[in-house]
């Protein structure tokens, strides 16, 4: 099995040979250039002495991989020529810091465009650069709680309360959205030869999670009579409100191993309850309405009925069962560090180990992309702080002077030109297309008559897509016929990628996939965006955002369920239900993920096109881009540090970055710095239990942790969240007032449209309208911000453009080959 990194050659990548300095100290910019690094390029870590902060995360040797490291000072002139060389000889830079601290730097679009006018410059920012929060901290944890994200997951507490989770998502997100601004402005500079500055940040990431809730809430709040909102999954008795619960169960079986079930077709439920064998007992008039069952006691009953029933079998069983029906499947939830061991990674050598010579084997994810049936490159192992550092400053005195900075006003947006070739239904893939939108490439989605199944998904029509398809011209038509297959092999002749999204082996029957489109078009570049992968044991295997969140350790991650089910019946369901809220809250999870990747992989294959090299056989999938969001939890190692856990109540990780209660809500502190303990005394009034010797030093605030929390509630108690974000954020003290309603509704709110994290659309359906604002701002190309599209709303225009008549479009559609 493909689990170790002493393979074949796997070549150079597709970005060798461009150089990449890597000025960032957290999370997202070392997950961006990890991603460069994987694909080849060659990056440069620039480290303080002691070494990078980075280092304290346990998963650095995943984070750091395949990077050189030199050591500089930046107090000290003579690094700072250092620095100067580097960069007058790189291609990319990538920071993450707050915007005073990168003028201070001087990486600014003006002062860049002057010194280095080949460099694409990638700025990562909690809030962006713009808004009324531009210079505020960006701790991933204040931004989920003042988007609303930590008040989506409120259903893993027994209340109604925020609650905290580890997972990266806002961190994961700004890294593919830099990955994304940093593909698309080399790919502007092959025409312009110029460089530019890119943005991105974790607010407006964290926002393309999501995969319809944003209309959602759109429609309750401009038609509050349209339909009644679902409300939470689970009553304040813990008993379900909502039908999608036996659609998407997770029980346990009779040895002890939880399942995510995803039956949401009607046809997955009948074969279901069929398995279960619980079909001849809805005929009892008690159960008349299923799955829409009228009481709490009856939806609770249910529910337990089907957790029982699961609960009969041993796991060999229902994996038995599972291979003699395809219509019912069952994934198992796992660890991060488990989830290597899923045998669809195996399968696909996502699974590797690093030797390194003084950590022993590392395990981690391979590349997030692979091409021709492996990885991108051979994972090589982080370096040692500085252990570059002698050949890096030869290299930065070698460097040549960048010519004269020429004209930089403002261009098209960098992807004008290419269009991209979209087959696929739901949500991960397609809105990976999405992106590409909003950096301006030509997005035709191919749709069957009644259209993508997301259209439906909700009860308001055409809400379910309307953010899947943004930006996107839509073709009706029917792929079964000689005749649509026609039409689709004509579009592919004039594409530049085409994007499929199926499960294996369903392009090769419908005739769509590499091979026979490239017998069209040699040129093309073809992206594969399945949820499993393209072959192996899971291929053929639904893929739904909480399977793949149980299968990656996505959920066990959000929801602190690890080991064996609980004996006790409440217990047990009370797991449960802290399961479901861990994968499957829609403003974040697994398809957003997978998404972000999609966009990676489609923006790698066009590059390396542009560059001469052929990628074939590219895919990202949705269990292999999940497992990559949380590198920073999987990359295993002898003696590993236990990474910090989330308090049995949900509010943080320690007292000093976690939720309070205000007077009138919650506030979260984020101040886990040992120079951020001054400031926060002084800002919350030097009250006098914080001045005790036994919180004088970041040891003795470790020893007395819960005493220390006990301390801050009090303080915090006294004031409104307001008054506290007020004060903590004027002493540069990071702290947010919790938002208390769903992440989409906020993030449409005034006031986040006013900080620009949303903007305005003009859709067919919803007029007017508000959308998440585009990932990425560039200082020299433009982006596009449009709305969605009709079910063959551009049918005939694409059909005339391939040189159908009148007559002819006509005839088609009466033949119901095309609507």
């Amino acid at each position: 099995m493909p689990d170790r990194n002493d393979g074949a050659d796997l070549g150079e990548g597709p970005l060798h040979g461009i150089v990449v300095i890597d000025l960032s100290t957290t999370l997202p910019g070392a997950q961006a250039t990890q991603f460069l690094a994987d694909a080849g390029a060659d990056v440069v870590l620039v480290e303080p002495p002691g070494g990078s902060p980075l280092r304290a995360d346990p998963g650095w040797p995943g984070l750091l991989r395949g990077k050189r490291s030199i050591t500089l000072d930046l107090r000290d002139d003579t690094d700072r020529v250092t620095l100067d060389g580097l960069l007058a000889g790189a291609d990319v830079a990538v920071a993450t810091m707050r915007p005073a601290a990168a003028a201070r730097l001087g990486f600014t679009a003006e002062e860049l465009a002057v010194r280095y006018p080949r460099l694409v410059a990638a700025l990562i920012t909690g809030w962006g650069t713009r808004g009324p929060w531009a210079d505020r901290k960006g701790y991933e944890a204040l931004i989920l709680a003042k988007s609303g994200v930590l008040h989506s997951k409120h259903q893993l507490t027994t209340g109604p309360d925020p609650a905290h989770v580890t997972t990266p998502y806002a961190s994961f997100a700004a890294a593919q959205a830099a990955v994304h601004g940093i593909l698309a402005a080399l790919l502007e500079r092959e025409e312009s030869g110029l460089g530019q500055l890119v943005e991105s940040d974790l607010v407006t990431g964290v926002g393309a999670y999501d995969p319809y809730n944003w209309f959602y809430e759109l429609v309750l709040g401009r038609y509050p009579d349209a339909f009644r909102p679902a409300g939470a999954a689970f009553d304040q008795q813990g008993r379900p409100q909502a039908k999608l619960l036996y659609a998407l169960l997770i029980a346990a079986t009779a040895d002890g191993t939880w399942l995510q079930f995803a039956q949401t077709a009607p046809r997955l439920m009948r074969a279901w309850l069929d398995e279960l064998d619980l079909n001849a007992e809805l005929t009892d008039p008690k159960w008349e309405g299923f799955p829409l069952l009228p009481t709490p006691e009856l939806r609770f009953e249910w529910w337990n009925k089907m957790i029982s029933k699961v609960g009969e079998r041993t796991l060999k069983e229902w994996e038995e069962a599972f291979a003699r029906d395809p219509d019912v499947f069952g994934e198992q939830f796992r660890t991060p560090d488990e989830a290597l061991d899923h045998p669809q990674l195996v399968h696909e050598g996502r699974s590797v180990v690093v030797d390194d010579p003084d950590l022993g084997p590392v395990r981690q994810p391979s590349t997030l992309v692979h091409a021709a049936g492996r990885p991108l490159t051979r994972i090589r192992r982080a370096p040692r702080p500085g252990e570059h550092t002698r050949e890096l400053r030869a290299f930065a005195r070698a460097a040549t002077p960048p010519n004269s900075a020429a004209q930089q006003g403002r261009c098209d947006p960098p992807l004008a030109g290419v269009t991209v070739l979209e087959l696929g239904a739901m949500y991960a893939g397609p809105y990976g297309a999405t992106l590409l939108a909003d950096l301006g490439a030509r997005i035709i989605k191919v749709e069957p008559l009644d259209g993508d199944l997301i259209r439906m998904i909700m009860a308001f029509p055409e809400a379910g897509g309307a953010k899947v398809l943004q930006g996107k011209e839509s073709i009706a038509v029917d792929l079964r016929s000689p005749e649509g297959l026609e039409i689709l092999r004509q579009l592919a002749g004039r594409a530049d990628v085409v994007l499929q999204c199926y499960r294996a082996g369903a392009a090769a029957r419908i005739g769509v996939d590499e091979t026979s489109l490239k017998s069209v078009n040699p040129d093309l570049v073809y992206v594969n965006a399945p949820g499993y992968g393209i072959d192996g044991p899971y291929g053929s295997k639904p893929a739904y955002a909480p399977s793949i969140g149980a299968a990656s350790g996505v959920s066990v991650t959000d929801a602190q369920v690890v080991g064996r089910p609980a004996a006790d019946r409440d217990q047990l369901l009370s797991q449960a239900r802290r399961l479901y809220a861990g994968g499957t809250v829609p403003a974040v999870q697994s398809d957003g993920m997978a998404a972000l990747g999609v966009a990676s992989a489609l923006l790698l294959g066009i590059y390396a096109k542009r560059r001469g090299t052929e990628l074939t056989g590219i895919v990202a999938t949705m269990l292999g881009t999940s497992t990559q969001a949380l590198i920073a939890h999987n990359t295993s190692y002898p003696g590993r540090p236990a990474r910090s856990r989330v308090d049995s109540d949900f509010r943080g990780t320690g007292a000093l970055y976690r939720m309070y209660p205000a007077s009138d809500g919650w506030v979260f502190l984020a101040a886990p710095k040992e120079k951020e303990w001054a400031p926060l005394v002084a800002a919350l009034g030097f009250p006098g239990d914080l001045v005790e010797e036994r919180f004088a030093t970041g040891r003795a605030r470790a020893t007395h942790e819960d005493a220390l929390a006990d301390v801050l509630a009090k303080v915090f108690a006294t004031r409104t969240k307001a008054e506290w974000e007020a004060d903590l954020t004027a002493w540069d003290v990071g702290c947010v007032a919790v938002t208390q309603e769903p992440a989409e509704r906020h993030m449409q709110g005034d006031e986040f449209y006013a900080a620009g994290y949303a903007v305005d659309a003009v859709s067919p359906v919803f007029d007017e309208h508000r959308r998440l604002a585009p990932l990425n701002r560039f200082s020299r190309s433009t982006t596009k911000a449009e709305a969605g599209c009709t079910v063959g709303q551009h049918t005939d225009a694409l059909l005339r453009e391939l040189g159908y008549d009148e007559a002819r479009i006509a005839g088609l559609r009466d033949a119901g080959v095309v609507r």
